[in-house]
This record gives structure tokens, C-alpha cells and sequence, in this order.
């Protein structure tokens, strides 16, 4: 007769830590919702004790996973749950299967290309294509830079609820400066965003460097939330266009990310990645 170990038995028993499990429900219940929820709903939703929800609630805040609305008296995900979302973007699948569409991107407009993922109030580059003799950028591998500032940033805070947009920037110490360009002020940020949405293209014109511009689009997974975002960066005196080749690029990343179906001869969902 074989014996299970203690250690399995616990194990096939259910979670032995009911904190350490409620924590992860919280934080996957609220990754799943399109806005922040209140602290009574997830309490509801998830089975857990009002008391016990509030005490995780605020051990989660102060970590910096979840964040508070007091106004709405609501919760929502915090700019650490982003640092763990950007942690896995850089490792694998995203950076391996966008750098060949980056490569292939910067190839068909001639300009330097990158892919960059949210990292709390930045953005972090984790793929880089310069073109054949252009110069180098700021925008390297490992690199952050204020999302608000970048093309790359608007094309996912664009991409966010907008009470989470308002979370990272709740008032103007939350904005910093590179070039003197660019939102210095939540009112100023949403005016950014809002023209994003509007054309579905990020653009930056020197205000992350002097000279140089930029213009981003996003990718989106299943429910449309912002896994990374797609740039190209040019000099002023050049005067591509790339802004096609850029949404290209990142609906191609998306379907070999798996978020979306190719389409078929015909118009119809095709499932074979390429």
C-alpha cells in the first residue's frame, strides 16, 4: 500500500492558508472586472467575511495591489498588480513573440520599433528594433519612461478604465517632466486620452527627447486590456507615416498571442496561429 506524504495530503485537501487563498481570489475577482468594485460586492461575490474582506483590502493597499476610490467607495487593482502583469509580459510569451514583429515592423517603415508593457505609473521596454542607421534611442530594453509622456503609455492608459486612469494620476504630483512638453495635470491627461480613443493611434511629438516623435497603438488581450503597446520612434526631419504599419503590427501580435482570430478566406474565424 503506498502512503501519501503529509505535505500531498495537505495539499489534496484544499488551501490550508484561507487568508493566502481569499488574497488571491480578491485580487483575480478584481482583474477580471471592467471597473473597480465595492468592498461589500466582493465580499458577496467571493463567500468571504465583510470583516475579513476589509482587512485584506487594506494589507492589499498598503502593498500597492489594490487601490482605494473613496469617492466611489470602490477597489480597484493597484500599480503592484501591474509590476507583476509587466514581470510576466517580459519573460515569455510576449516579448518572444513580439520581437520578430517588431523586427518585421521596423523593416517595412525603415524607423526604429519597440514593444513596451504598463509598469505602475511607466511604461517598461522589453523589445527594441533600431533600423539600419538611425540613431540610438532612449527607448532600450529594460528602460522606463512616464507612461503619460510616451506614445506607447497613452496607447494602453487609453486602453484602461477610466477610474483606473484616474488612480495613478489623482492630482499633478503624480506627473513628472522630461522635456517641458506634454500633461502636467489629470485634466490635461484625459484630453490626451480621449483624442487616443477617438483614433485608436498614440502619438508623442519631443516630449520624451527633443526632436524626436513617436506614434503607438496597443494590444489587447481577450477583454481588451492593454498586455503592451506597439511604437515606432522617427526624427522631425523624416516624415514617415507609419501609424498603418503600427496597427498592423499589433493585431498581428495579438492573433499570435492568441487574443484574436485570424480571418479566413472568407471572413471567418480561423483559429491556426501563424
Amino acid at each position: 500500500m503506498s502512503v501519501i506524504p503529509d505535505d500531498a495530503a495537505d495539499v489534496q485537501a484544499g488551501p490550508q492558508v484561507p487568508a493566502a487563498d481569499q488574497t488571491l481570489r480578491i485580487l483575480r475577482h478584481l482583474a477580471r472586472r471592467p471597473a473597480p468594485v465595492a468592498a461589500s460586492a466582493l465580499a458577496r461575490d467571493l463567500g468571504i467575511p465583510r470583516s475579513t474582506t476589509y482587512h485584506l483590502l487594506a494589507t492589499l493597499e498598503a502593498h500597492g495591489f489594490v487601490v482605494h476610490l473613496p469617492q466611489e467607495r470602490r477597489w480597484g487593482l493597484g500599480t503592484s498588480a501591474f509590476e507583476l502583469a509587466g514581470g510576466y509580459a517580459r519573460q515569455e510569451p510576449l516579448a518572444r513573440l513580439g520581437r520578430p514583429v517588431i523586427a518585421a515592423l521596423a523593416d517595412r517603415v525603415g524607423e526604429s520599433a519597440h514593444l513596451a508593457v504598463m509598469s505602475g505609473r511607466d511604461v517598461l521596454y522589453i523589445v527594441e528594433e533600431r533600423a539600419l542607421r538611425r540613431p540610438a534611442l532612449v527607448t532600450d530594453v529594460g528602460v522606463r519612461l512616464p507612461a503619460h509622456l510616451t506614445a506607447t503609455g497613452r496607447a494602453m492608459l487609453a486602453a484602461l478604465p477610466k477610474v483606473q486612469v484616474r488612480a495613478l494620476y489623482p492630482d499633478a504630483a503624480a506627473f513628472t517632466d522630461r522635456t517641458g512638453r506634454g500633461p502636467a495635470r489629470p485634466a490635461e491627461l484625459r484630453e490626451v486620452l480621449r483624442d487616443v480613443r477617438r483614433t485608436g493611434v498614440a502619438t508623442e511629438d519631443g516630449e520624451v527627447t527633443a526632436g524626436f516623435r513617436s506614434v503607438a497603438v496597443a494590444v489587447r488581450d481577450h477583454s481588451g486590456w492593454p498586455a503592451a503597446a506597439v511604437a515606432v520612434t522617427w526624427e522631425l526631419h523624416s516624415d514617415p507615416d507609419p501609424s498603418d504599419a503600427v496597427a498592423d503590427a499589433a493585431r498581428l501580435l495579438e492573433e499570435r498571442l492568441g487574443y484574436r482570430q485570424r480571418k479566413g478566406r472568407h471572413g471567418t474565424g480561423e483559429t491556426r496561429m501563424p
